[in-house]
């Protein structure tokens, strides 16, 4: 049987200035393991630490430009655009656009704080 999802799930963020993550699917809001998905609307000069998770995440900009940092260069994923980035890859995110960013997150298996292995 189909379930609702009638709203999603707060949960922390990390990085500065702060970021909105509102979950829909995923460990937090259904208890579900192998996805998760989320919206995330970050303001204008937020940015994390450094990362190298153990998920494959699809993200898909609804406004504003979201900067992804590589090993071997940086990427600046504008509204409209997506970018894919695979378990294992050193990624940094961060919002160099003025309005900030909106965007939809996937990770297959679902985020864990315990598998991203944030930069100290």
């Amino acid at each position: 049987m189909p379930k609702l999802v009638e709203a999603p799930v707060r949960v922390a963020a990390v990085g500065t200035p702060p970021k909105t993550i509102d979950e829909f699917v995923g460990g937090v809001s259904s208890g579900d393991g192998n996805v998760s998905i989320a919206r995330m609307r970050s303001p204008a000069g937020w940015s994390e630490p450094g990362q190298r998770p153990e998920f494959d995440e699809f993200t898909v900009v609804l406004r504003g430009a979201l900067r992804v940092e590589h090993e071997d260069g940086t990427l600046d994923v504008r509204a409209g655009q997506a970018v894919i980035v695979r378990k294992g890859e050193w990624i940094r995110y961060s919002t160099p656009d003025p309005e900030g960013a909106e965007y939809v997150a996937v990770c297959l298996p679902a985020f864990s704080p315990d598998t991203v292995h944030r930069d100290e």
